[in-house]
């Protein structure tokens, strides 16, 4: 889903220039039973299914490095806006966790996410094409990628 976008345009002239970096990870790589389930019900009752917390954290961990900045896209999230394009585009390494199902374990939430967003009020199946939507608009404004009188 990730990759058709952004083998063409601005992301993909920052991604050839080296200016930004952009992996895509499954989760059910972090998944250790036979089957790599990543969904379950929510811990203490309620409807729906939610991203299970065991491959979530070890993924979260395992690609944030050092001194990543964790982001869920969540329907329930701060409104993702320019200025919060901004400060992020300012971080050194970013790690957008694209919610899905009913959302994703709070125990997930309390202890492995830095903030949580949203590009509306309104409901996707899923947080990728949220994610879509901050890697674009974060990476024009990594400087160099484009021109700054473009920043408008």
């Amino acid at each position: 889903m990730f990759e058709s976008p952004f083998a063409e345009s601005i992301v993909a002239r920052a991604r050839a220039a080296g200016q930004i970096q952009l992996a895509v990870h499954d989760i059910r790589e972090w998944a250790t039973d036979r089957h790599h389930v990543v969904d379950d019900t929510p811990y203490g009752g309620g409807a729906g299914m939610v991203l299970k917390p065991e491959p979530l954290t070890r993924a979260i961990r395992a690609t944030k490095a050092d001194r990543g900045h964790v982001v869920l896209m969540t329907a329930q999230g701060a409104l993702f806006d320019q200025i919060a394009a901004h400060r992020l585009a300012q971080l050194p390494h970013l790690v957008i966790v694209c919610g899905h199902y009913e959302g994703v374990d709070e125990r997930v939430i309390e202890g492995d996410v830095d903030e949580e967003l949203s590009i509306g009020d309104f409901v996707l199946t899923g947080g990728e094409l949220a994610a879509m939507v901050v890697i674009d608009a974060v990476t024009r404004l990594v400087p160099g990628v484009i021109e700054p009188a473009s920043l408008t």
